[in-house]
């Protein structure tokens, strides 16, 4: 699986939030901020020709839906995190969220908790 830009994972994060839209549907999202119809619409064709959306043609107008879901991006992209900066090591980056703060002891346990609950079920 390919890795996303900045725009493009933007794009994609509206995409898996609504299912299926049409690029007008993620204009929308982007409140005032918006960019042009055409850049948008170019985003959404570089995520289809990269495998992330396909469409469904009503005469000119083109609905998009993703074909990967966001779970395995996330988990593509965490397996990536994990190399590139902590040597493969999941026991490193829970160490460094604990040490850095992001994540306390209590969470940690509540978190080891519910995966036991997990692994039962």
């Amino acid at each position: 699986m390919t890795r996303l830009t900045k725009a493009e994972e933007k794009i994609m994060q509206i995409i898996w939030q609504k299912g299926r839209c049409l690029v007008s549907d993620i204009l929308k999202e982007f409140g005032d901020d918006r960019p042009p119809h055409s850049t948008i619409s170019s985003i959404v064709r570089i995520l289809e020709e990269k495998g992330f959306v396909d469409h469904k043609a009503y005469g000119r107008t083109y609905e998009y839906f993703p074909i990967i879901q966001k779970k395995d991006y996330s988990k593509q992209s965490i397996k990536k995190l994990v190399g590139d900066y902590f040597g493969g090591s999941m026991n490193q980056l829970v160490s460094f969220l604990v040490q850095e703060n992001d994540l306390d002891i209590k969470e940690l346990s509540e978190m080891l908790n519910q995966l036991k609950e997990d692994d039962s079920k």
